[in-house]
């Protein structure tokens, strides 16, 4: 009877997702657990961040201030480049469309299941997050969202082995498919045939060709590519860029819908954050992002 039930309940879950209320009760009643668990590392950090000296704080206000001073020029070249662009898009007579509301979250919990390469954040359907929603690190793109509950959601990562998602490589454009293999320093790109034009250190970047991921943030770098004789499709290896292992927080990010001039684009230009997106954004998104990247929740 025990073994009835159980299977009844899996295939209720799996197939009719007839348990996700239930899910999503029992997950508002444990996130003071998960809070709780999360805290003495917050406030480890903050008794070491009150701790520090007065030379240590004047040595990071001056670094800080140069590195300010310098991303302020930066920031100048960008608008100038972006404003370039604009024209350029207008001259041919092509839509642009950038500008993704970006949210903070923090990491709560990580699976310790070594076949599942999943995190717990702390922002859920109550913030407006989303399944399918894209989540990235400082550096690149770390996975989608796969469950929202109200409190808090769960990530899929890149290199979990039943995620994939398109990419292009900055060199020379070619696209392929960057899986997940359940190592989590280690993505594959499979199907490339020996004589794809791919090499040691190419960068690979969101080709925006699934309409969930934007277009042009980066993935991974190519370490290995290896041809093995007899075989038709080369074996080639990429490292992601995100910190997959040491991020504490994420950027959760709403989209435009992406079109076909963006996505021939490449990733030439990343598309740049815009505080002035409204929640109706949103939901136009989320209905226009409802085609699977490959990414199979388990039961």
């Amino acid at each position: 009877m025990a073994l009835a039930l159980a299977l009844g309940l899996i295939i209720a879950d799996h197939r009719f997702r007839h348990l996700d209320a239930l899910r999503s009760g029992l997950m508002v009643l444990v996130y003071p657990l998960l809070y709780a668990a999360n805290l003495p590392a917050s406030l480890s950090g903050k008794v070491r961040a009150r701790m520090a000296t007065e030379a240590q704080l004047r040595e990071a206000n001056t670094a800080l201030h140069r590195d300010n001073l310098l991303l302020q020029g930066r920031l100048q070249q960008f608008d100038a480049l972006e404003a370039e662009n604009r024209r350029l898009r207008d001259l041919l007579g092509s839509s642009f469309k950038i500008g993704d509301r970006v949210l903070v979250a923090e990491i709560l919990g990580v699976d310790l299941n070594p076949y599942r390469h999943q995190v717990v954040i702390d922002k859920g359907s109550g913030s407006g997050v989303y399944v399918g929603q894209p989540v990235l690190d400082a550096n690149a793109v770390m996975g989608q969202v796969i469950r929202v509950d109200p409190l808090t959601a769960t990530v899929l990562l890149i290199t979990d082995a039943d995620h994939a998602l398109p990419v292009r490589a900055s060199r020379n454009g070619l696209r392929a498919l960057a899986s997940g293999t359940g190592t989590l320093n280690r993505l594959e790109l499979p199907h490339l045939t020996n004589k794809a034009d791919i090499q040691v250190g190419d960068q690979l970047f969101t080709s925006g060709l699934d309409g969930r991921f934007p277009v042009g943030y980066p993935v991974a770098r190519v370490v290995e590519v290896r041809i093995e004789p007899g075989k038709p499709f080369a074996t080639v290896i990429a490292e992601p860029n995100a910190r997959l292992d040491r991020a504490r927080e994420v950027l959760l990010v709403w989209t435009l819908p992406t079109t076909a001039a963006q996505a021939s684009a490449g990733p030439g230009a990343l598309p740049q954050p815009s505080q002035g997106a409204a929640p109706a954004q949103a939901a136009a998104t989320q209905a226009a992002t409802q085609a699977p990247t490959k990414a199979r929740e388990r039961p």
